[in-house]
């Protein structure tokens, strides 16, 4: 018994030795959030950029000194543009207490998503970083009795929702001619931030039922092709062309082979249409296409872009302010696509578009134009289609 107790006693004993030789375990350092800091440990000051305020300047007033300012200014590189900084963003400025003057950082915020983060103590650099986003799938379904505006947002719809309903349906819906009880479903993805709608995603099915109706919209991607959607037979719900290239404030000269030229007064041949405009309106394409010329002429239409939409129709834009960005001889456009920006270059007495059209190498009067539809669904997507018409009618429950 004696021994017993002898040998526990010497367990025990050895026991606490080596507890207490035993190095104590260190806690690691909680990982610094995405952002790439604490903010918790600073005094967070809000502001925002002023009108006409330069980079320099908002450093400056945020307590930088003129050569932090200037050496930050010249590390921007491709992580944030300077001259792109707008009037109204808001601007986060952290400092170590309530009474410091000089931030350790300050966060420029790019958008919902997306934040700008500048380092002021230490080495000064910068960093953007995308808070987390998520995608989830939503459903409306909404029968008009007010307005489609208003009865979408009552139904919880993004305003950004009807803007891409107005896209997809603008060659079969009229929209200015809705009714009460017309109605729309629509099946969508959306981005979250933080539980926040950010943005619309894409919109992968709609269907409207009404006057107009109905009409199905399937989005299928198809290589070439952009946001394309069809109807469950495959057509595409898009026309070839547009009804016309811009938003205009009214027609002031229409297609005719007698008309006196408002400059040199002679009567001549006006095989295309007028449509009055402020200067700096933006020019789109009537379809999809190739220029085949973007310049000057001597002819007395200025700046004009030429478009080849296929064997059969081309048009032009004629007396541009000037160009979009990228168009040129050889660019492949987009129907809807900027391509220029009405002016009055040339033989021209105002701002306006002159728009031309020609068929099969003759002049045609863009209003009593016939689009024929655009290109349909490809016959190896058909099975597709079908598979995506029937998927989404189950989420309906039809």
């Amino acid at each position: 018994m004696k021994n017993k107790i002898l040998i526990a006693a010497t367990v025990a004993a050895l026991c606490i030795t080596a507890c207490k030789t035993r190095p104590a375990k260190v806690a690691e350092p909680e990982p610094l959030p995405p952002i790439g800091f604490r903010e918790s440990e600073y005094v967070m000051r809000l502001s925002e950029v002023k009108p006409n305020e330069i980079f320099p300047s908002l450093l400056q007033r945020m307590g930088l000194t003129p050569e932090e300012s200037y050496t930050m200014t010249n590390r921007c590189d491709t992580v944030f543009f300077p001259r792109k900084m707008r009037a109204g963003v808001k601007i986060r400025a952290y400092y170590a207490d309530s009474l410091a003057t000089h931030p350790d950082y300050i966060v420029y915020v790019q958008s919902k998503i997306k934040e700008t983060v500048f380092q002021c103590h230490d080495s000064l650099q910068m960093w953007n970083w995308y808070k987390p986003t998520t995608i989830e799938r939503n459903c409306v379904d909404v029968t008009i009795h007010t307005s489609l505006w208003q009865d979408m947002i009552d139904n919880g719809a993004e305003p950004e929702l009807i803007g891409d309903l107005s896209d997809i349906f603008a060659w079969t819906v009229n929209f200015f001619g809705l009714h009460d009880g017309d109605r729309f479903q629509v099946i969508y993805d959306r981005v979250l931030c933080y539980e926040e709608v950010v943005s619309i995603s894409k919109v992968l099915f709609a269907r409207y039922t009404g006057n107009f109706g109905p009409v199905n919209a399937i989005r299928v991607e198809v290589e070439g092709s952009k946001d394309a959607y069809y109807n469950e037979k495959g057509e595409n719900l898009r026309k070839a062309f547009l009804k016309a290239p811009l938003k205009f404030n009214r027609v002031s000269s229409r297609f005719t082979y007698h008309r006196k030229h408002p400059v040199t007064g002679k009567v001549r041949p006006h095989t295309g249409v007028d449509y009055a405009a402020p200067a700096g309106t933006p020019v789109h394409a009537l379809g999809d296409g190739t220029v085949i010329s973007a310049g000057w002429t001597n002819t007395g239409g200025g700046n004009v872009v030429k478009i080849q939409h296929n064997s059969t129709y081309t048009t032009a834009y004629m007396h541009l302010k000037g160009f979009a960005k990228g168009i040129r001889r050889g660019a492949h456009v987009y129907q809807g696509q900027v391509i220029g920006y009405v002016g009055s270059t040339g033989m021209s007495t105002g701002p306006h578009l002159d728009f031309r059209v020609w068929k099969n190498g003759s002049p045609i009067d863009p209003l009593n134009m016939h689009s024929p539809a655009a290109t349909p669904l490809p016959a190896e997507k058909k099975p597709e289609l079908d598979s995506l018409y029937n998927s989404y009618l189950q989420i309906l429950g039809e």
